[in-house]
């Protein structure tokens, strides 16, 4: 599996962070369908220090996997899609966070949801950030390449995010949602309300290296495959990862250690919708 850095965002990612975590998502969904295929995926992590590109190898070296639980998730690898919709202010049962934090566990991460002063201060790092998003000309240069228009799902060429997956514009709430619109109207883009009591969780990591940007690619797509399995809906709060200074406050306050990977929004409500994606010959290549 190697990197595109065509795709990349060097304003927003100049370090590859999200870029690695995105090809580690992959990089499970690969592993998942293999496990479903019957097969052993033995992967490893940045084979050659000399290609800064080559980012994992997988061979499928027998016959039984030794991961059947990964096999249950194989459903939601095509149903899973980011929801930027208002969710309903039910609670996650218990059982459904602990099973999502053993999850992010098992690919050698750590889920935490943050409550009461820590949740407030995550809500309001993501405010701090998504104001400065609005003024910052790299970050708008960035989301302008990466949204586009309603174009068809069959419509492979335009990449990135389509309007019509933007989600509505908040009226009110303290969901985190970020605009893709970067303030410009979108017509026939709805308004709504948003949850006042999101349901947020922190990935984290130990340390901050390539390796475990990867790690914590696969350790997201395994939390987020298993939520959806699990009848949730969920998004991405990213805005306060992109600023160095804003990300490093979001860590766990009791311990103070880690290094949040990513922020998520879940709870129950609408599923996204089916955004484009590149043909498989343009990800792929099989050799005899």
């Amino acid at each position: 599996m190697r990197s595109d850095p065509q795709r990349a965002v060097p304003h927003t990612d100049p370090h590859g962070r999200a870029l690695h975590l995105g090809c580690g998502a992959a990089l499970m969904n690969l592993r998942v369908a293999a496990v479903h295929g019957g097969w052993h995926p033995e992967t490893r992590l940045l084979p050659d220090p000399r290609d800064a590109e080559l980012l994992a190898s997988v061979q499928l070296t027998s016959l039984g996997s030794g991961e059947e639980a990964l096999n249950a998730l194989y459903p939601t690898v095509r149903t899973r899609h980011t929801s930027r919709q208002p969710f309903d202010e039910t609670e996650i049962p218990g059982a459904v966070r602990s099973a999502l934090v053993d999850a992010a566990r098992d690919e050698g991460a750590s889920l935490a949801f943050p409550t009461g002063w820590h949740l407030q201060e995550v809500l309001e790092l993501t405010q701090e950030a998504e104001a400065r998003n609005l003024t910052d000309r790299g970050i708008s240069e960035d989301l302008k390449q990466w949204t586009h228009g309603g174009v068809p799902f069959d419509h492979m060429a335009a990449a990135g995010v389509p309007e019509y997956a933007f989600g509505p514009r908040k009226l009110g709430g303290s969901a985190p949602t970020r605009d893709f619109a970067g303030g410009r109207p979108v017509p026939g883009r709805a308004a709504a309300e948003f949850e006042h009591r999101p349901h947020l969780a922190l990935l984290s990591t130990a340390r901050d290296r390539p390796e475990d940007w990867l790690r914590a690619g696969q350790a997201l797509e395994r939390v987020l495959l298993l939520a959806t399995l699990k009848g949730l809906s969920s998004s991405f709060v990213t805005q306060a990862l992109e600023w160095p200074d804003l990300r490093w406050p979001l860590r766990d306050p009791v311990t103070g250690a880690g290094y949040v990977q990513m922020v998520l929004r879940l709870g129950y409500g609408p599923p996204g919708p089916a955004t484009p994606r590149r043909f498989i010959r343009d990800v792929l290549d099989v050799k005899p």
